[in-house]
């Protein structure tokens, strides 16, 4: 779906589904009054912005670097070849980190792809500046599982790392939370129980979150107290939608790493309906290969009753159940037993989505999947294709027919979205069947979802820059691109020169997007020579281009030139030297006629071939 902000001026809409989309009729006012209230919203989120980042650039942090040289040799003892992703984002994190100003920074990519090792040389850097480091993750078993991996990667070094969670007791949290208060533990790898305990620190620096879609509200507004003058580092396979946006507005800054591993196959994911003989060759498949299955069930209480369905249509398979009602000590034996191969079917709930890897573990059956959210599928399959072997993911529900419209599209993304890398792509999905989120509060939901996010960054873009130059935040001020010109002529990209539609729309987003004549003049080469000779049409579309622009610069809201007459409308604000339209009303009266304050109708116009020359004489003679 596509909404055009102003005269060929086409741009995705993302804020609600298809269907709730807000249409306007053309010729009517209800897109510009639409258009009007969100400018007003977007001044005083501008200005909320502007703040934050005032606050955020005094705000002193600590600069954090080490010495090149030992650095140099823990980079060494990577075992992989670095992919060209993730050393961008490995080099962007230090620089981060090297500057006075709190880093803020998201890195994502799929799971495996290399995420916790650009934590680790980050948490490197600073243990090596004389810094604590917290490592935040959303399960016991993967805090069990970081602080392991963080173990064997910092073997060789002076550095304690120890790990917080429901594994421990009592006693040894406390014990713990001690250490870390006097500055002997270095890195600490913690569950949410961190956030919930009276955690002091001797000197943090960097705070590690991973996956941070598994944190809750008041989680995150714990992570706040303890992130006023530190550097945050945030991991995840898919960033929520309020990242995003953040990201996307400019407060939080985005590392991608989408170049997959050396060796990794894509997942080959379906969705179909519960049924009993596609099931067992599913899982036998698997079997026969030497491999083993996760089967997820997010119910406790009726999992017990799945299990003994499965034994019956797979009774050559081993099956054991896991929850996280479970003893930790039990769950943890269990997963170890998995890890080891002792079982080949782990029938559990979604505590699995963020596990320990088991790389022989290359099937994953989700049952009830359409009630699990975007994110959480993408991680949950995730948990398979660890390894060299294609892996497999079914996503199984009642029916197809009774799922409910926003589950059928997370269905339909994930499924089709099944190539290695795809996270952040399922992210600007969730984007769009859960709307935008909200920024810095919750009052602009309404004017997004009316106008689109793509439009509401423009307008806020604008709304940035005129306060940060000294404007009061621009809001009756012409939106790039909305100055209308009306030739009466045809003006387009002719299917039979440009026929592939996508094409057409992205070339005339590039013509609208132009910054100045120069721009559009190597754009109208370019397409030239792409597509062979413009037709009149395609001319004309640039000729109304050019006379855009001029008309935005000069602050006129429409420019209309027929045969007979023509007429010009102004915005408040505007360049017109008011001193030539005087001259204009005084030496030809009968032409020029004044209709209200910002409004000029001439009684004269031009003939089809001469309109464009017309037109730019027409504005000369306002300046």
């Amino acid at each position: 779906m596509c909404r055009c902000s102003a005269l060929h001026n086409v741009n995705r809409y993302t804020g609600a589904s298809p269907e709730a989309a807000p249409l306007h009729k053309l010729g009517s006012d209800q897109w510009a009054k639409a258009r009007r209230r969100a400018a007003e919203q977007v001044r005083d989120v501008a200005a909320e912005l502007l703040d934050l980042y005032a606050r955020r650039q005094a705000r002193k942090g600590s600069a954090l670097t080490g010495d090149e040289a030992e650095y140099r040799a823990f980079a060494a003892a990577f075992p992989f070849e670095e992919t060209a992703d993730q050393a961008e984002a490995i080099t962007a994190v230090l620089r981060d980190m090297a500057s006075e100003r709190p880093m803020d920074r998201v890195v994502c990519g799929d799971v495996g792809f290399g995420k916790t090792e650009v934590a680790m040389r980050a948490a490197f850097v600073a243990v090596q500046a004389g810094r604590q480091v917290v490592v935040l993750v959303p399960t016991t078993l993967l805090a069990e599982q970081h602080a392991g991996n963080f173990r064997d990667r910092f073997a060789d070094l002076p550095v304690r790392i120890e790990s917080l969670s429901r594994f421990r007791s009592a006693t040894a949290s406390k014990d713990i939370l001690a250490q870390l208060a006097d500055g002997r533990i270095d890195i600490l790898v913690a569950t949410h129980r961190l956030l919930h305990a009276d955690a002091r620190f001797r000197n943090l620096g960097l705070i590690i979150v991973d996956e941070e879609h598994r944190f809750g509200v008041r989680d995150k507004e714990r992570l706040k107290a303890l992130r006023a003058e530190v550097h945050v580092l945030t991991l995840t396979a898919t960033p929520i939608p309020r990242t995003l946006n953040m990201a996307l507005g400019g407060l939080r800054e985005l590392s991608l790493i989408t170049t997959p591993p050396a060796g990794r196959v894509a997942i080959r994911t379906s969705v179909a309906e519960w049924h009993a003989p596609t099931i067992r060759e599913a899982m036998l498949r698997e079997l026969r290969r030497g491999g083993q299955i996760y089967f997820v069930h997010n119910e406790i209480q009726g999992i017990e009753k799945i299990a003994e369905e499965l034994r019956r249509i797979v009774p050559e398979a081993t099956l054991r159940v896991g929850h996280g009602q479970m003893r930790e000590r039990d769950l943890e034996q269990l997963m170890v037993d998995f890890y080891h191969r002792r079982f080949d079917v782990l029938l559990c709930t979604t505590i699995i989505e963020s596990g320990i890897d088991v790389p022989t573990a290359n099937t994953i059956i989700i049952n009830q999947a359409d009630r699990l959210g975007l994110a959480q599928l993408h991680q949950l399959r995730g948990r398979v294709g660890r390894s060299h072997h294609r892996a497999f993911a079914y996503l199984l529900v009642a029916s197809r027919k009774a799922l409910t419209q926003d589950a059928q599209r997370r269905l339909e993304a994930i499924e089709s979205l099944e190539e290695l890398g795809a996270g952040f792509v399922l992210a600007t999905h969730d984007l769009e069947i859960r709307g935008a989120g909200e920024f810095l509060g919750e009052s602009q939901s309404g004017e997004l979802t009316e106008v689109g996010l793509a439009l509401y960054l423009d307008m806020l873009e604008s709304a940035v820059r005129s306060l940060k130059s000294g404007g009061d935040g621009a809001v009756g001020a012409p939106l790039a691109g909305s100055a209308e010109v009306n030739l009466h002529l045809p003006a387009l990209l002719p299917s039979d020169y440009v026929a592939d539609v996508q094409m057409r729309l992205g070339l005339y987003k590039r013509i609208a997007a132009a910054p100045d004549a120069q721009g559009l003049d190597d754009l109208q080469a370019e397409i030239g020579d792409r597509f062979g000779a413009l037709p009149p049409a395609a001319t004309q579309l640039f000729h109304n281009a050019r006379l855009t622009q001029q008309c935005r610069a000069l602050g006129l809201r429409r420019l209309d030139v027929s045969t007979q007459s023509s007429y010009l409308v102004f915005e408040e604000k505007n360049a017109i030297d008011p001193g030539a339209v005087i001259k204009l009303l005084q030496k030809e009266p009968r032409v020029y006629r004044l209709e209200g304050p910002l409004k000029l109708r001439i009684a004269r116009g031009a003939e089809p071939a001469a309109r464009f020359e017309f037109a730019q004489r027409l504005l000369a003679g306002l300046r």
